[in-house]
């Protein structure tokens, strides 16, 4: 029997990586399986984006036309505004063969409504970690039996209990969504609705998070989880238009002495302002470490949602006077970056990075340590986690964000940088010797007869229980 899949990801560049991987790995791992992609377009003309083949094999992508991109949208509403073109896609597929059910990116739980119109089943995909899919859960209960809203502890020291980590977690590494008191009912109502399907594929890894799978085990009100990652799109790396520069990049580090060299990116949305820039280029040059800096203007606070960042104009005005003279033997200094092929280049010995989830596994994957430095999403969670729960990242402020929910916190320091970079670059430390440990870890979950590869295999046979 043929099984049909319909994955719908959220239109961000790393969501649509991680939802291409996850298909592309069922796939290959059931002759059954089948999966189309339906792809909403992004909300920012000059995001990097990917050319689709019309199929690769049993892989199947159906492109949406552009639709209203108006920067009055916030992202809910715009993926509400899809709605109408995801449902035309889905009757399209559905007069053409049967469909085994739709999986839907954590961001777009509205389309369960298209699932239950054509009677199909339908399961999430949770792109982030299953610790965090623990701490949606906890707020939502807490919320429904106990009438405590989470967003009344912003600006205070509380600490409470989460049941998928194993010490208290404080307020202040709160997601700003959970802080935001407009936001809170949207928090709760997701949550909800990933209870209300048939189950969730995490992007984790059962030796990665053993505290948060006995948790979710143990509970008859959450759906099966199933930890199928690290789900990585190591073979996507920007587009064509770029080539140019990962050459360019790629001979500078080539030049470099192995593990000298720390990366600092912070993802599509990560910019910095002209006085926060100049902190982090004296932390630098003061740790004499030779670095790769990924470099952008941080769009206005109001603005995070409506505009990605952009290139400072005159990098001499905004960094120290004398800094890029001083600093041309050993540093450098780019927009965009190959973050996969950088991340392993033997010349990469720590990574400075927002603590997005695709990030902290892409640099898990290849042994690199990282300094934990969020700004926004649940980043803050994902600082605290790597950093206090499991000792895998160096901290430089972990409770640091900014976006246009809370606003922004204070100036990072160059020491507190400088400690942080400090920390990751150790070459014999502890944190370098856990790194390679979970690193290994997560391989060996891929492989046939690993942890996530028999869980991807279960997921594929319950969908077949489930098929209408």
């Amino acid at each position: 029997m043929g099984i049909e899949l319909v994955f719908i990801p959220s239109p961000g560049i790393g969501h649509i990586r991680s939802t291409r991987a996850l298909a592309k790995l069922l796939v290959d791992s059931d002759d059954r399986l089948s999966v189309t992609l339906i792809v909403i377009p992004s909300r920012f003309a000059t995001d990097a984006s990917f050319s689709y083949p019309e199929s690769e094999g049993r892989l199947r992508y159906c492109l949406l036309p552009a639709g209203d991109q108006s920067t009055e949208h916030t992202f809910v509403s715009y993926i509400e505004s899809q709605k109408p073109h995801v449902r035309a896609a889905v009757s399209e597929l559905a007069r053409g063969r049967p469909l085994a059910g739709i999986v839907v990116d954590m961001f777009c739980m509205s389309m369960i409504e298209i699932a239950d119109e054509f009677n199909l089943p339908v399961y999430t995909f949770y792109t982030s970690s299953a610790s965090y899919l623990g701490l949606q859960f906890h707020v939502q209960s807490l919320f429904d039996e106990k009438k405590l809203d989470v967003s009344e502890l912003k600006d205070t020291d509380s600490e409470f209990d989460v049941p998928t980590l194993t010490r208290a977690f404080p307020a202040n590494c709160l997601p700003s969504v959970m802080l935001s008191k407009d936001w809170f009912p949207y928090v709760v109502g997701r949550a909800r609705s990933f209870r209300a399907t048939k189950g969730v594929l995490v992007n984790s890894v059962a030796d990665m998070e053993p505290r948060a799978l006995k948790f979710f085990s143990s509970k008859n009100n959450i759906p099966p989880v199933y930890a199928v990652g690290p789900i990585l799109d190591l073979k996507t790396d920007g587009n064509d238009s770029n080539d140019e520069k990962r050459t360019e990049i790629l001979r500078w580090l080539d030049e470099q002495p192995p593990r000298s060299v720390v990366f600092l990116c912070f993802g599509s949305m990560g910019g910095f302002s002209e006085k926060q820039t100049r902190e982090t280029a004296v932390a630098l040059e003061r740790s004499g470490h030779r670095f790769l800096w990924s470099l952008r203007r941080a769009s206005p606070v109001e603005k995070m949602t409506a505009s990605p960042p952009e290139d400072f104009t005159n990098l001499e005005e905004v960094l120290p006077e004398g800094f890029l003279d001083r600093t041309a033997e050993v540093g450098k200094i780019i927009r965009w970056a190959p973050q996969v092929a950088v991340l392993k280049h033997p010349a990469v010995g720590g990574f400075v990075t927002h603590c997005g989830w695709n990030s902290i596994l892409e640099s898990l994957w290849f042994g690199v340590p990282t300094a934990a430095w969020p700004i926004y999403a649940e980043q803050q969670f994902n600082a605290f986690h790597m950093v206090e729960e499991l000792g895998l990242a160096a901290e430089i402020r972990k409770d640091y964000r900014r976006d246009n929910m809370v606003g922004e916190s204070e100036i990072v320091t160059a020491e507190e940088i400088e400690r942080g970079i400090n920390g990751v670059m150790e070459q014999d430390g502890e944190l370098r010797k856990k790194v390679k440990k979970m690193s290994h870890k997560l391989h060996v979950a891929l492989m046939d007869g690993g942890s996530s590869n028999v869980t991807l295999r279960k997921f594929v046979q319950d969908v077949v229980e489930n098929v209408p």
